[in-house]
């Protein structure tokens, strides 16, 4: 089969598309023919070895995984002995972070417990769109953020792949939404459900007297002290991102500082959960409308690497996806 491998850490060059043995399903796994996958700021990290801190995990002169792609949607080509959630010809989707990644590829094996059945008027690109950022949205607001029916919540990012989940899952948990995102996707953040939408080049929303019950921050761009005024007492703030590592070590430090000697709570969201039980509930809002998958734009397998570049700008609009043909 065919599939993207980098031997090298590096930029999205060091990316090629090889000939490599199919995968055969272990007894818990469902080999799936993937149709689409989508790609995650996950995948440059790993790609590039960045933060350095993450190669002690995945190998400090050269990457231990070789392959990319969390996400896929597609059909089931054959099952392990022990699965008894699908049969081939099943189209399915969901996610392999704790599985290897693998996606970008026409075969993956993926553990049973990440997969759950596509809705049938869903395409696959959008399915795809759906897993890693969707979960991560899911579980920032709902498990971090203790969103309650009626709260305002702030999105900053609201147009990013995994703010564009934010927003519509917020408001189908019943909050009051505010997104914030740049001029060119105002009308884009409106469309997907936001009550409110701050410009961030025209306004600062830490600084505009607005506060918030809860802070779903999937840029990191913010200083401890900005989302700290920004927040309501006794509200939160969940960070699914960040932009550099010192950004990222102060919310880790002085935002745990604030939350034990303050009123307000401040952090990383941490990582994202597998859940199959979280799939299915994603799963249901987007058969009831609840959510719909933005994206931005599709590449073929043999061109993931400039989908990858293009991610790297973070000017993408919803997801990026990678077709399989």
């Amino acid at each position: 089969m065919q599939a993207i491998i980098y031997e090298t850490y590096g930029s999205p060059d060091v990316l090629e598309l090889k000939h490599i043995a199919k995968p055969t399903p272990k007894r818990d796994e469902v080999l799936v023919r993937v149709h689409a996958a989508s790609a995650n700021p996950l995948d440059w990290h790993f790609m590039r070895g960045e933060p350095f801190l993450a190669r002690f995990a995945n190998g400090l002169r050269k990457p231990k995984t070789t392959r990319l792609g969390a996400d896929i949607a597609g059909l089931v080509e054959a099952v392990g002995a022990e699965v008894t959630q699908f049969r081939p010809g099943d189209a399915v989707f969901g996610e392999n972070f704790a599985g290897g990644l693998g996606g970008f590829a026409e075969y993956v094996a993926v553990p049973e417990r990440t997969l759950v059945l596509k809705p049938a008027k869903l395409s696959f690109e959008a399915a795809a769109a759906v897993p890693v950022a969707a979960l991560t949205a899911l579980q920032g607001l709902r498990n971090k953020g203790k969103l309650q029916p009626g709260q305002k919540v702030l999105v900053n990012g609201a147009s990013g792949g995994v703010g564009t989940f934010a927003v519509q899952i917020a408001k189908a948990l019943g909050a009051e939404v505010t997104g914030v995102c740049s001029t060119r996707n105002v009308e884009l953040v409106r469309e997907i459900g936001a009550d409110a939408v701050i410009d961030y080049t025209q306004a600062d929303f830490t600084r505009n007297g607005q506060q918030y019950d809860l802070i779903f921050d999937a840029v990191g761009n913010r200083s401890v002290a900005d989302l700290e005024r920004a927040l309501k007492p006794r509200g939160i703030c969940a960070v699914a991102g960040f932009t550099t590592l010192s950004r990222m070590f102060q919310l880790m430090v002085l935002g745990a500082w604030k939350s034990r000697t303050g009123s307000r709570q401040i952090g990383m969201m941490g990582t994202v959960r597998a859940s199959q039980a979280d799939l299915l509930f994603l799963k249901d809002l987007l058969e009831a409308g609840s959510i719909v998958p933005v994206i931005d734009r599709c590449y073929p397998l043999s061109e993931t690497a400039a989908a990858i570049r293009y991610l790297e700008t973070g000017r993408a609009r919803g997801k990026v996806i990678i077709t399989v043909p």
